[in-house]
């Protein structure tokens, strides 16, 4: 058995610094009561400390239990023991894409930040990388994917998938590029070709979020910022915080929306076309602050990031300030909660069942900066006429259990159009696939 020999100097002091910021941690409290869903959140008075509250789930195996989802729908787990699953792609054949991988390169800054990385690891799966796609096949239809291949490997950190005819998109963390795709393939014929370069340096956000336009001359790519709140400066955020729009045939690219601190996926709403993203907000003014967001992205918007959030509630920390930015920030559609860390985004469809006909359903991760942990499920946000309407609905949920040990985390979310959602868990590293009781 190899042992790790760690020197105890570090150790102590590492563990010295924890406990101070378990401590510290404490002056600030989550308020459960705080209506911060829907269009017209409740946002506190900033909270500052030396260190925001850390706080993260203690992870423990699934075991014989599975996550709970509403009466008249079953879960199961259709692949197990994945290399950090994060999003996936149903293909037009029914085949089940999984992009697994796990990325970033950005050092600490300071104490806070080393202490910050180790508390959130500890909510993380220990499997290395897959950097690779993972291709599942249920050929006869039962519910059960019994032919499991590798389509891809040696990728970087895969995140973002789409497919525009015979052409399959993924954003690794530092290029989108482009597989030929033939219905039925199980492995990629070719290489890779490279569309465009996608910002890497630091890479302190590195997920890249991935659409394609409806006619699929476009692809829209999430980019996160490489720091909280600019404290690696401006130069850092060159082509950060943003949506690219690229040309799908030549890569050249412009900036679709900017001041979107880190747009983790993006789903195109079926009908209107329009783009949607989730947002993950701000950490460090307070347990109840910044509610993370789903919106609809307007064309040349700016979302206020770092300047202000939800709308022109301006960020004190931040120096300068730009009046005329924050003059000109748009207010998202929707709150979802503060650090819910939502990853996952699509819209559902009819064969999802009639109360879940309407809407888009999104994995929420789950919170490492709150006293009173929150996410750890998938939500489903009901619209009308196109737009959300009504308050969050519970659909996935048991990954945080009653004891306060969270046995997985939901990222991507996917739905199948022959009725099932499906569902990648990046810390029990299985794909879940729920389903009305009448679909196999």
């Amino acid at each position: 058995m190899t042992r790790l020999s760690l020197n105890p100097r570090p150790c102590r002091r590492l563990l010295a610094s924890v406990a101070l910021a378990a401590l510290l941690s404490a002056c600030g409290k989550s308020d459960a009561n705080l209506d911060q869903y829907g269009p017209e959140p409740t946002l506190p008075e900033p909270e500052r400390g030396l260190l925001p509250s850390m706080k993260i789930a203690e992870p423990i195996p699934w075991g014989n239990q599975q996550p709970t989802v509403p009466q008249g729908y079953t879960i199961s787990a259709i692949a197990t023991n994945l290399k950090i699953p994060r999003q996936t792609l149903v293909l037009p054949n029914g085949d089940i894409l999984v992009a697994e991988g796990k990325g970033g390169n950005a050092s600490p800054m300071k104490p806070k930040n080393l202490i910050a990385g180790y508390i959130k690891s500890k909510g993380t799966s220990p499997v290395e990388s897959g950097n690779r796609l993972t291709l599942l096949r249920d050929a006869d239809g039962d519910g059960v994917y019994e032919t499991r291949t590798v389509f891809a490997d040696n990728l970087n950190a895969p995140y973002g998938l789409a497919l525009v005819d015979a052409k399959l998109y993924v954003a690794n963390q530092d290029a989108l590029v482009r597989f030929n795709y033939r219905e039925g393939d199980t492995r990629a014929s070719e290489p890779p070709v490279k569309v465009t370069d996608l910002p890497s340096i630091i890479n302190h956000h590195w997920t890249k979020a991935l659409a394609a336009s409806p006619d699929g001359r476009f692809l829209y790519v999430g980019i996160g910022s490489n720091s909280n709140i600019t404290e690696r400066g401006m130069t850092a955020e060159i082509d950060r915080a943003m949506i690219w729009e690229v040309n799908a045939e030549t890569g050249a690219r412009r900036n679709y929306a900017t001041g979107l601190r880190n747009p983790t996926a993006l789903a195109i709403q079926p009908g209107s076309g329009q783009l949607w993203v989730v947002v993950n907000e701000r950490d460090e003014i307070g347990p109840n602050l910044v509610p993370d967001y789903l919106t609809a992205v307007q064309e040349g918007a700016f979302y206020g990031w770092p300047y202000s959030y939800w709308g022109q509630h301006i960020d004190e920390r931040v120096r300068p300030q730009d009046p005329q930015k924050v003059a000109s920030a748009i207010k998202p559609n929707y709150a979802l909660g503060s650090h819910v860390a939502a990853l996952g985004l699509d819209f559902s469809d009819s064969a999802m069942g009639a109360k879940f006909a309407e809407g888009v359903f999104i994995g929420e991760h789950g919170s490492w900066n709150r006293d009173s942990p929150v996410g750890y499920k998938v939500v489903f946000v009901p619209f009308r006429d196109g737009r959300p309407d009504g308050p969050p609905v519970d659909f996935v949920t048991g990954f945080l259990g009653a004891d306060g040990k969270v046995r997985g985390r939901p990222v991507g979310v996917t739905v199948d159009p022959r009725g099932a959602l499906i569902v990648a868990d990046d810390l029990a590293n299985t794909i879940w696939r729920v389903t009305p009781a009448e679909v196999p």
